[in-house]
């Protein structure tokens, strides 16, 4: 339940919810998204918090990042750190939760409804804090997925679940299909965000 005077602020674990989009089967479109909440109440944030692989010459995720930057949203982003397992596999870890729990606290003072946009169980002491400052919370995730992509501590403790299934048809869109890069100006171009 949303009121048109509250004050609300988006806090997007954005490789949670990119993964949840994609179990499903469709794209988050950020500009519907952002358009949506803003009907919803008076948005006074958006943060979208992810990693970013600094070592590769170009990373998939940067012409989102940029634009989500450039339409509206707080970007947060730090190094991803990148290993090998004891299998010899390459791996990469860039967890944000801290930066999250961070701003979101900060925040609340200045808030009447959070929307947390993860199915981590690790945030259900930030939800439970959050409610004790007088902020209700929104969880948007899904049960839908095979597993769920939501902890069921995090869902039980939420004010309110908002399955994101159910938010398709008004910020998804259909998944990209992945094409083949071409040149320009002698860089490869990315694939388009906002095209």
């Amino acid at each position: 339940m949303f009121y048109k005077d509250e004050r609300l602020a988006l806090f997007i674990d954005g490789s949670n919810l990119y993964a949840a989009g994609k179990a499903l089967g469709f794209d988050i479109d950020y500009k519907l998204l952002r358009q949506e909440f803003m009907r919803r109440g008076k948005l006074l944030r958006a943060f979208y918090y992810t990693a970013l692989l600094e070592s590769d010459d170009y990373s998939p995720i940067r012409p989102l990042v940029d634009w989500l930057h450039y339409n509206g949203y707080s970007m947060v982003t730090k190094p991803a750190k990148e290993y090998t397992d004891s299998m010899g596999r390459r791996k990469v870890k860039g967890n944000m939760d801290i930066e999250l729990a961070v701003d979101a606290m900060e925040l609340a003072p200045r808030l009447d409804h959070a929307v947390l946009f993860s199915g981590d169980g690790d945030f259900r002491p930030l939800v439970e804090s959050l409610q004790r400052q007088g902020v209700r919370v929104s969880v948007v995730s899904t049960i839908r997925s095979q597993p769920p992509m939501i902890a069921d501590e995090l869902r039980r403790q939420a004010d309110n679940f908002i399955e994101l299934d159910e938010l398709r048809d008004v910020i998804g869109r259909p998944p990209r299909e992945p094409r083949e890069p071409r040149e320009y100006r002698g860089e490869t171009e990315p694939s388009g965000v906002g095209r």
